[in-house]
This record gives C-alpha cells, structure tokens and sequence, in this order.
C-alpha cells in the first residue's frame, strides 16, 4: 500500500511518525535545499518509511555525507529495521558499512554481475559504531569481505591469484 492509498490524516499522521523516527521532527515544513545532506538523506529515509515498506532497497545511500553523519544514519537505519518490519537490501562499495548493517554480505562479480559469495555476518544486535567495530569478529569479518572484492575485482581484469 502506497502514502497515497492513506487518508490525509493517516497520511499525516504516518508522516509525522516518519520524522520522528529519523530525528526530523519539526522540519516538515521545510524545502529540500534548506536541509544539510545528512537531514536530506534522513528525509528520504522518512519518505520511504511511510508506506511500511516490506522491503527497503537502498544503493548507495550515504555515498554523498561525511563519515560523522554516515556513522548516524547508519544508525538511524539499524533502529528502524529493529523497530519496524522490513527486509533491506543495499548496495555499497563500503566493506565496512556493509558488515556493520548487514546480516549477510554478497559480494558481486562485474558485469553481468553474479554472486561470487555469500557472508554470514554472525555479530550481535544491537550494534554500536564503537563497540562493534572494535569486536575482533567485526575485523575478520571485514578482512573476509575485503579479499572477496579483491578476488572479483582481480577476476575481472584477468589477473590470476599470485598465491
């Protein structure tokens, strides 16, 4: 069900629930141009949020902030999926951001793209920007994603494994 088969007071009120949960409360009323990337990026977040996705996809979605406010929505995205109840699928060249969020890593071969491997990521939930990322689990989980890129990307130039 899409916002527009909502009531304009369900609509409303599923906006203002929306903003809230990004931490946007209060700027409903403002223009795009007058939020910073991090707000903007939380809007689209709140716009996708309001017709109670069963499934999020994202590409890329904090290619274009800072690393501080990347950490936060990354966060913010965590608290939605525990609070909400929907399955995402986001596509990112961040190895990092990749095992902080995910469940399972699939790491794609070049075009045409195929699954090169599947990762389980076995951390606990829910995480933290600190804590996680100072778990030894989070490392070598990181380390395993990291060298199945390098091996797609030296399949794709041709290069053979020097080992």
């Amino acid at each position: 069900m899409g916002a527009r088969d909502y009531s304009p007071d369900e609509k409303g009120r599923r906006v203002e629930v929306a903003l809230k949960q990004v931490g946007l409360s209060g700027f409903a009323t403002r223009y795009p141009w007058e939020l910073s990337g991090g707000m903007q990026q939380r809007a689209a977040l709140a716009r996708a949020m309001v017709s109670n996705p069963r499934i999020l996809m994202m590409d890329e979605p904090f290619a274009s902030v800072d690393a501080l406010t990347r950490n936060h929505l990354e966060d913010v995205v965590q608290e939605l999926w525990i609070n909400s109840n929907f399955s995402a699928l986001m596509v990112t060249h961040d190895v990092g951001e990749a095992v902080y969020l995910s469940d399972r890593v699939f790491v794609l071969s070049s075009r045409p793209s195929t699954i090169l491997a599947e990762i389980k990521i076995d951390l606990p939930r829910p995480r933290s920007q600190l804590e996680t990322r100072k778990m030894l689990r989070f490392v070598e989980l990181q380390a395993e994603v990291l060298e199945r890129v390098e091996e797609a990307g030296r399949q794709s130039v041709g290069i053979a494994d020097r080992d």
